[in-house]
């Protein structure tokens, strides 16, 4: 009888998830008619949409990290800033301040960037530490403080940054508290051959495509809604549990070598960021259920920023990616 009843739900979560996720591929193809290739980092931004989390974006410059937020964020009928992040910017150019206004003989608020549904920290590590800082109550409680007046931030709400490599010049490691913050750490690859010939004739042959809106917010949030009905087997709840506690006990889990090389394993938020994105990955395959393979696909970008390798590990060459993959290799799969 149970099972019966839980088939029905599944059922009933099914033409939810397929009423829901009708924008999609509209939303896909709108993005991709101005972006070549990078269709995992399109589809990572959307779940982070979707999962109400940040993404951080680390590459070379010259990867349309830009481009592609600037056109999501156009795909999307909402509001958007672009933020550039420098060596003098001030906690005040992002988040506002108090002006005296001597007519009326009252200081007012003016606030800053920060207020848009979408925003685009670029190049996030090229500011000190102090700046990288003030983003931290908007991520975490969608508010910002001016003086002493609190203000809640529109809905949805999502920043997506973009840094450098640590090793360029002129770049600040950003705090490991803010990383943590970040849902998930996208590693931007380089386009293919056959992306870079097209981007070359489709970028240095006139004006690019125009972007149109053909999703609302409105739309984003009953998606968001219906991301949080999918079901998660308790497998498969497991095995999250499995893959974040290898990071922390790596010797429970066959994996006594790696105890040498992590410093520190993924907290909680990992678990959490993990399930959330996992059934957001469900989402955008029109599915009412989650698989191990949905927590597979997310689970490198979810941990490579959560994982912090210890000395003799950065002498031995060997990455948190490294590390992550072998614990994807080695805990069992429900």
């Amino acid at each position: 009888m149970a099972t019966t009843a839980q088939s029905l739900d599944i059922e009933v979560i099914q033409q939810k998830i397929n009423q829901e996720s009708a924008f999609v591929e509209r939303l896909l193809a709108e993005v991709s008619g101005v972006i070549v290739g990078q269709k995992t980092m399109v589809e990572r931004l959307l779940i982070g949409l979707l999962a109400d989390g940040h993404v951080l974006m680390e590459g070379v410059p010259g990867l349309a990290k830009t481009l592609t937020v600037r056109t999501l964020a156009r795909a999307i009928d909402t509001t958007f800033r672009r933020i550039q992040f420098t060596p003098d910017l001030l906690p005040a150019d992002l988040i506002g301040t108090l002006v005296y206004d001597p007519k009326d003989q009252e200081f007012k608020t003016k606030r800053g960037p920060i207020f848009a549904n979408i925003i685009l920290a670029d190049e996030i590590n090229r500011s000190p530490a102090k700046v990288q800082s003030a983003l931290l109550e908007a991520m975490q409680e969608h508010t910002v403080t001016i003086g002493e007046t609190t203000y809640a931030l529109d809905d949805p709400f999502l920043v997506l940054a973009t840094q450098n490599p640590i090793e360029q010049e002129g770049t600040y490691p950003l705090p490991e508290a803010q990383v943590d913050r970040f849902m998930l750490k996208l590693a931007v690859e380089y386009p293919t051959d056959a992306e870079e010939l097209e981007i070359m004739r489709r970028m240095s042959t006139g004006k690019g495509a125009d972007v149109q809106p053909v999703v609302t917010p409105a739309e984003i949030i009953r998606a968001r809604n219906a991301v949080e009905m999918i079901y998660m087997d308790p497998q498969v709840e497991r095995y999250i549990v499995d893959l974040v506690l290898a990071t922390r006990n790596p010797e429970s889990y066959g994996l006594k070598d790696l105890s040498e090389l992590i410093s520190y394993g993924a907290s909680p938020r990992a678990t959490i960021c993990l399930a959330k994105t996992a059934r957001a990955h469900a989402f955008l395959r029109h599915r009412g259920f989650v698989t191990p393979d949905d927590v597979r696909a997310m689970s490198m970008d979810v941990l490579r920023h959560r994982v912090l390798v210890t000395y003799e590990a950065e002498a031995e060459e060997v990455t948190p990616e490294d590390v992550v993959r072998r614990i994807l290799d080695s805990v069992e799969v429900p």
